[in-house]
């Protein structure tokens, strides 16, 4: 039933938010700030999804999964970055994905999934290094080259 699994998921997805905001007031000093935050965002749309499903009329069911073979490839893809994460390094891993998930899907616009591949990772760089000022670990490549092969 529709209606069932989007109260149950929401409110699964809220209670999480809640457990991840309550695990984050005891990290020490300010480092808590940012899985709180996203603990009570997550909070925040679990109890919308909720909600939204109790005000709604309709109760018919559905197909969990619309493009089961997507799914699955997107799951690999997903998979393999996680992989990738320490050998090559955050930075490089997260363009790798972002190039890769969207031709795994069907996308064939190569112009297109680069820009958005670079403009992905520029934005998590600033977001980390810049804004929060917490830098992820060293890129592998970077790496390498600093010790010269």
């Amino acid at each position: 039933m529709e209606k069932r699994q989007d109260i149950v998921t929401g409110l699964l997805f809220a209670g999480l938010g809640i457990a991840a905001a309550w695990m984050a007031t005891g990290y020490k000093g300010a480092s808590g700030i940012y899985p709180m935050t996203l603990g009570l965002i997550l909070t925040l749309l679990g109890a919308l999804v909720a909600l939204k499903a109790v005000r709604s009329g309709r109760n018919e069911t559905r197909a969990l999964v619309d493009a089961p073979a997507q799914m699955i490839t997107a799951s690999v893809v997903a998979a393999l970055y996680v992989a990738a994460v320490v050998p090559f390094g955050f930075f490089t891993a997260s363009f790798l994905v972002m190039l890769a998930m969207p031709f795994a899907l069907g996308f064939r616009k190569p112009l297109y999934a680069l820009i958005v591949a670079l403009a992905f990772v520029a934005l998590v760089y600033l977001v980390f290094s810049v804004l929060l000022e917490k830098p992820l670990p060293r890129e592998a490549v970077l790496s390498l080259m600093a010790r010269g092969g």
